[in-house]
């Protein structure tokens, strides 16, 4: 089963807003990207924070909130599949080396989800079959 494993929020200052996590709530960061996105982790989920920009790299305008959020699959393509069977609407895949990748699709209401893998995050369960 897919898990959430990634939320990303556009923040007019995401020093403060990542300083404001790494005190409240102990999340160490996990990286520093060239963008000025920082990502965050608590060993299990990541949360990224997004510095603001006039429009994201699909199009989108960008406002001060939750921007996406990403699940981590056990396989991409089925889960492409399924997404587009779901009628989303594949948008852009980013690929920035091992600490994270993901492809983007557009839902319903313009709800932005992705499918990859995030730093600091864990991996999925094994599945109980695997384990016997």
């Amino acid at each position: 089963m897919p898990k959430i494993r990634h939320i990303a929020y556009r923040s007019q200052d995401p020093e403060a807003l990542a300083r404001f996590f790494v005190e409240a709530f102990e999340m160490e960061i996990a990286e520093r990207r060239p963008s000025g996105a920082i990502d965050l982790s608590d060993g299990t989920m990541n949360i990224t924070v997004l510095p603001m920009a006039p429009r994201t790299a699909d199009g989108r305008e960008v406002r001060p909130g939750i921007d996406h959020m990403g699940f981590t699959v056990e396989d991409t393509e089925e889960a492409r599949q399924r997404l587009l069977a779901a009628g989303a609407r594949e948008l852009n895949t980013i690929n920035s080396g091992s600490a994270h990748y993901e492809v983007k699709f557009a839902g319903p209401e313009g709800i932005v989800v992705d499918v990859g893998h995030w730093a600091g995050t864990a991996p999925l369960p094994e599945k109980a079959a695997a384990r016997a």
